[in-house]
């Protein structure tokens, strides 16, 4: 049996992950044009028709700007919890009523695929991460949450592969031009998780038996993909852990996939 990811877009200007069971494709987020959607699917060999439903982690314009086009045209289900329905049912131009799955933190099933929602640390009316499994296999996305707690590494313990949010480098955006309100926001912990973060989190995931690590959620303006992939590959062989020995670690891309992942 067979647990793929693909992260189609990861970046400050938006996100879609597409999860693949052996019967079931399910987006995590639709943050970018529908169009760019399905032109990415079919890139990669996906009929966007196949889709299941998409799944939202949290009400921001960057997770959810192609979701009511989406859902309309496939007449697909939305999965979210309802403090972040009720922000899709103000925000997004066509209402998901219809279309609305409410869900909690607890697992459910989308045919052969289980869907464990997990709350997450950002500043959102409810953000959720998600993990996945299918056939004794799990994959796990962990993105826009500004700090890594206990609760959230028992969430995806066991995860084959782990999509893990390496948003900024912490002095490319002291140094950056964004005001000083945004950058508090964004260091706090209902923020965004900098790359020394993501790779303190990257040693505990690996610790706990991951072996595959996609950097993802990258900020255009703070953060360059070698850069993200320097600071988490030399914290890692610090504490005696080897990229391509140990773990496998790749960079998503804003604006494409880097890549259909097996979870092996």
């Amino acid at each position: 049996m067979a647990l793929r990811i693909a992260p189609l877009f990861s970046g400050s200007s938006g996100n879609c992950i597409l999860i693949q069971s052996d019967r079931v494709s399910v987006l995590v987020d639709a943050g970018v044009s529908c169009a760019r959607i399905e032109r990415e699917l079919r890139r990669i060999g996906k009929d966007p028709s196949q889709l299941s439903g998409i799944l939202i982690t949290h009400e921001h314009s960057d997770h959810i700007s192609g979701v009511d086009v989406l859902m309309r045209k496939y007449d697909l289900p939305v999965y979210a919890n309802e403090a972040t329905m009720c922000e899709l049912e103000r925000k997004l131009k066509e209402p998901v009523l219809k279309n609305m799955r409410v869900i909690d933190a607890g697992d459910f099933y989308i045919e052969d695929l289980n869907v464990t929602p997990f709350h997450i640390s950002h500043d959102a009316a409810d953000p959720f991460g998600y993990a996945f499994s299918s056939g004794g296999k799990k994959v796990s996305v962990m993105t826009d949450l500004g700090r890594v707690t206990k609760s959230v590494l028992a969430a995806v313990k066991g995860s084959n592969i782990v999509l893990l949010e390496s948003n900024h480098d912490v002095d490319m955006l002291y140094s950056g031009s964004y005001p000083y309100y945004l950058k508090r926001r964004i260091l706090s912990a209902t923020g965004h998780l900098s790359n020394d973060d993501a790779a303190k989190a990257a040693f505990e995931l690996v610790k706990m038996g991951v072996r595959g690590l996609l950097l993802g959620h990258l900020s255009k303006n703070n953060n360059q993909e070698s850069l993200a992939m320097l600071t988490v590959c030399n914290y890692l062989a610090q504490n005696g852990v080897i990229k391509g020995k140990h773990v496998a670690v790749e960079v998503t891309h804003r604006d494409g996939c880097c890549g259909v992942y097996d979870a092996r």
